[in-house]
């Protein structure tokens, strides 16, 4: 007997060393590395203390924990309304034990990505085998933007949520299906791509009333916050227009903010903001990159796979330091896209359509701001890329180096108070 199955049952152990390894290399860049840098451009010094978990939306988590929520029909600056209510809910049922918000909040979230992982695993080796779940639990784990699963954030309550209502709803477990919907849509809007996935599935596969009923009960969850909105604020949908602080008028696909990301990645932001090339240097190792990359390709029979694969881990690395964090983003973003069609008929079918209409919500917000983020926490994409990994293995080794070595630096600025998504 091997000491895995010595210690825990079936695959509990390598769930539980993903998360720890993966939260190990979180907190030693966070609270032991981030504190060597020099205060950041908005003069934060990371310190060793909770204080690096928390910035950006924690600040908004704290005040509705502790002076509640706040609305005003003058949209000028951020109200807390915008915030959905079950995260700082239960990071305040934990603050009944006597411990302070940071350590509350730290605790709500990382014990329920935990749980996301357990679920996804199991899942994952119900529908396939053990390859699989293995896979697609060390994408969830590994991804940078998994970082958002240990600092005080709704990314691992929304994954767990999201996670187990899907899987309840796919094995017909119509009672939890809907509680899980509800909870989802009572920690985060994008909770509501549920419903229409659900309310699909049940026509396609004409599952019942039982199936609609649980498809309707998604929306609990918000319907409970919005009919707070409406006693407190007089505005049912408060939360909605709260985010105009943040996008002002815009909606609809983002052509503007898309469009410029992707000239940053091709010609640099130097001459994207010049208007004219200014620097050369920059699209001309893009173009030599490119070229590489496609003569690799061509070549690729002679070179040898090992050669080959070699070949592209260099390109990508180059063409990463080259131009940064836009060109994850959008790999992750129109990648994800791609991926979750080619895995269409791989991946269970309420899980395809939840997928394509989260990404329906995030690409018609208006904005591009923390796209990448939103599209991590689409948990279908973890399983079709688990599927993905499965079938090549010696590429999944390397890109969960590269995942180890962005969520590093994500880390180190997100402890500097620096924006990562």
């Amino acid at each position: 007997m091997n000491v895995e199955k010595k210690i825990l049952p079936g695959g509990l152990f390598f769930v539980i060393a993903m998360w720890f390894s993966s939260r190990l290399l979180i907190v030693i860049a966070m609270l032991l590395i981030a504190p060597l840098f020099p205060s950041s451009s908005n003069g934060v010094i990371a310190t060793f203390s909770w204080d690096v978990f928390h910035a950006w939306d924690s600040v908004w988590y704290e005040k509705i924990v502790t002076s509640g929520y706040d609305f005003s029909s003058e949209i000028k600056e951020i109200h807390t309304v915008a915030f959905f209510p079950l995260f700082p809910l239960l990071s305040r049922i934990v603050m009944f034990t006597g411990l302070p918000f940071k350590v509350a909040g730290i605790l709500v979230n990382n014990s329920a990505f935990l749980a996301a992982l357990i679920i996804l695993y199991f899942w994952v080796q119900e529908l396939y085998d053990t390859s699989t779940a293995r896979w697609a639990t060390a994408t969830l784990a590994w991804c940078p933007y998994s970082l958002y699963g240990t600092v005080i954030y709704t990314e691992g309550l929304f994954l767990l949520c999201t996670t187990s209502a899907l899987r309840a709803f796919d094995k017909k477990q119509y009672i939890w299906a809907g509680f899980w919907g509800a909870l989802s849509t009572a920690t985060r809007l994008p909770g509501v791509a549920l419903i229409p996935a659900f309310v699909f599935v049940s026509w396609k596969e004409r599952r019942g009333i039982k199936a609609y009923i649980a498809s309707l009960t998604v929306g609990f969850g918000i319907s409970l916050y919005s009919l707070y909105c409406q006693i407190k604020f007089g505005d049912a949908l408060a939360f909605i227009h709260a985010q105009k602080a943040w996008r002002g008028d815009a909606t609809g696909f983002a052509w503007e903010g898309w469009w410029k990301m992707l000239m940053q990645i091709t010609v640099g932001f130097t001459n994207w903001k010049s208007g004219y090339i200014k620097d050369p240097l920059y699209p001309l190792l893009f173009l030599i990159i490119i070229g590489s990359g496609y003569l690799l390709w061509r070549f690729r029979i002679y070179l040898g796979i090992s050669k080959f694969r070699y070949g592209v881990y260099f390109l990508w690395l180059l063409l990463w330091s080259l131009t940064g964090d836009e060109l994850f983003k959008i790999a992750l973003v129109f990648g994800g896209i791609y991926l979750l069609w080619l895995s269409r008929a791989k991946i269970p079918l309420v899980t395809v359509i939840y997928g394509f209409s989260s990404f329906a919500l995030i690409l018609n917000t208006g904005i591009t701001a923390s796209a990448e983020r939103y599209a991590y926490g689409i948990v279908s994409l973890s399983i079709a890329f688990g599927l993905l990994l499965a079938k090549y293995p010696r590429w999944g080794y390397p890109i969960m180096y590269f995942f180890g070595i962005l969520m590093f630096t994500f880390s180190i600025r997100f402890a500097r108070d620096l924006w990562v998504a």
